[in-house]
């Protein structure tokens, strides 16, 4: 199921109902019941009086022109109570692998805080290993992995490494707490194959 965080401004919660009801909650009263949801979950939407809302101006934008919220997530672990969640996509469309470490970690953390709220949080996966084709064109680059368009080359970029130290160790650290250099050392200018720890 695809789904985001519906925030509705002050005074504008039963404009967001029927909304959030139409675009997801349909869904998920077919869901109750079954062995998992699968959820796909990327940003927020703010709904105000008049209904659905731009993204803010002062907000960081992704390549694909979504709001940068990785705590989105967090709104997919609560949808239905009781039925285990795989989170089957999540990540980042930018150029700047900093901020896909950071909203990466920033998901993760708010799934690391759902389980701790006895959330049934049985997987997560990253969206996605390569940059890829998406939508009609090359530009939102999500992938853990760069991809050459003349020489269809491969070379991991640093969160690739990073999640894979989070799934070896099972903690989540951020950016700032991993050793970005230390681990992307033995990676540069070789394919995802012979790099070792992806």
């Amino acid at each position: 199921m695809a789904n985001q965080a519906y925030e509705p401004l002050p005074g504008a919660e039963a404009i967001a109902a029927p909304i959030r009801h139409r675009m997801e909650d349909v869904f998920l009263e077919a869901a109750r019941g079954d062995d998992w949801l699968g959820v796909r979950s990327y940003t927020r939407t703010r709904i105000g009086p008049d209904g659905p809302l731009p993204v803010p101006e002062e907000a960081e934008n992704t390549l694909s022109g979504r709001e940068f919220y990785p705590q989105a997530v967090l709104d997919s672990a609560a949808l239905a109570p009781g039925v285990p969640l795989i989170v089957t996509e999540n990540g980042i469309a930018t150029a700047d692998d900093t901020r896909r470490i950071q909203y990466t970690s920033g998901a993760l953390d708010s799934l690391t805080s759902a389980m701790d709220d006895g959330i049934d949080v049985r997987g997560y996966f990253h969206w996605s290993a390569l940059d890829n084709y998406e939508w009609g064109r090359f530009t939102p680059t999500f992938g853990l992995i760069a991809v050459d368009r003349e020489t269809f080359a491969r070379t991991p970029k640093p969160s690739a490494a990073w999640l894979g130290a989070m799934g070896r160790d099972r903690v989540v650290t951020t950016g700032e707490d991993w050793h970005l250099r230390e681990s992307l050392g033995s990676c540069q200018g070789r394919s995802a194959r012979s790099c070792p720890g992806l």
